[in-house]
This record gives structure tokens, sequence and C-alpha cells, in this order.
């Protein structure tokens, strides 16, 4: 009889082929908790195949979540794509003690990646000995000085404004704009209710207007 695999294994195998960004599209399935249960299920109990789905399915979001907090830059050694990873590890390594308790399992992995991105910027800050760079999020083309120049002060001045939102705000905008969330699935990575999602997200929109109107964007 073949003993089953261990977890080091399975979460090689299910790592192995991480992909770079630009190949994950949101995926077309949805990530309610109705949909995720079942495979979570399997998952946690070991099911190799099951915990290869689930990595699959979660690996996109969790990327375009990463990219999307850290702007794009690579915070000393660490960038957004190393960031998403430990998130997939740490997600993995969570799975055999997950219990459900009436929650999504899309709570867990957003908090998990919250905490992540968090980290990433404490461990920036008490490492002073190299300066941040501040990087595109994809080769430009044509490389001309001044477009590089433009993007780079875009992306802060539009990164200075979100970071003035209340937390809440932040992270809808994130997660239905940038990761393409739909209000369920939103609401489910919160803790909160669709309904809430909606209204918070239409305020967090009409104020960002106003302060693109300020700042004279």
């Amino acid at each position: 009889m073949t003993a089953p695999p261990r977890t080091t294994e399975v979460t090689a195998s299910a790592l192995r082929d991480y992909r770079t960004p630009e190949s994950l599209p949101r995926p077309g399935g949805r990530l309610t908790k109705e949909d995720l249960d079942p495979l979570v299920k399997d998952a946690g109990a070991g099911n190799p195949a099951a915990i290869h789905s689930l990595i699959q399915m979660i690996e996109p979001v969790v990327v375009r979540y990463c990219r999307a907090r850290m702007g794009g830059r690579d915070l000393s050694y660490l960038s957004a794509d190393d960031v998403a990873q430990e998130v997939c590890l740490a997600v993995l390594k969570a799975l055999p003690d997950y219990q459900d308790r009436g929650g999504s399992f899309l709570y867990l992995v957003h908090a998990i990646a919250a905490n992540k991105v968090a980290d990433a910027y404490r461990a920036v800050a008490r490492d002073r000995s190299e300066p941040v760079p501040e990087l595109p999020e994809r080769p430009l083309v044509g490389n001309e000085p001044e477009t590089h120049a433009l993007h780079l002060d875009l992306g802060a001045r539009l990164g200075r404004l979100l970071a003035t939102l209340p937390r809440v705000q932040q992270e809808i905008l994130t997660l239905r704009i940038a990761v393409g969330f739909s209000a369920t699935e939103t609401a489910e990575a919160l803790g909160i209710s669709p309904g809430n999602v909606r209204v918070t997200q239409h305020r967090a929109l009409t104020r960002l207007r106003g302060l693109i109107r300020d700042d004279e964007f």
C-alpha cells in the first residue's frame, strides 16, 4: 500500500507551477462559501487533488490582492509575488486545522493576505539599510524616461489618496476593483453583508472622486 504524501511534499507540488501574475486571470468560477466548502473540506483532509485545485483557485486573487496593496513595488527584498506565495503557503499550512464555524474560507484567506502585506511593510520599516526601489508593474514599451516617471508619479499619488480612506473602504475597493470579487465574495472575505459592501463601495468611490478633483489629478 502506497503511503500518503507528506504535507511538505503536497505543498511543494501545489506551488511547483507558481506562475507570473500576467498569466493569472480572474477565475470564471465563484469563490463563495457554498462553492468553496466542499473543496476546502477535501483539501483539509489531505486530498492532493483538492489541495491543488484549491490553490489554483485562490492563487490568482491572492496575487491580485498583494499587487494592489503593495502598488506593484518591491519592498526591499520582498515583492508582491513573494508575499503572494507566502500567503498561499500559509493558507495550505492552516488547512488541516481549519474548522467551519459558519463563516467563509475567504475570510481566512483575506486575513492571512492582509497580515502578510502588513508584515512586509513592517519589515521594510525596520530595515533602513537599503533604499526601497520604486519599480513599474511590468516593463514599459519603449522605456521612455518621461513615461516611466509619469507612471510612477501617478501610482504614488493614487496610493496616497487611497491611504486617506478608512481601512474598510480601502479593502473593499481593492477586492472589488483590483481583485475582481463580486459583492458577495467581498462580503464573505470581510465578514460583512453584501449590502454593506455596496453602500461602503459607493461612499468610497464618491470620496475618492472628490479627493481626485481636489488634488487636480
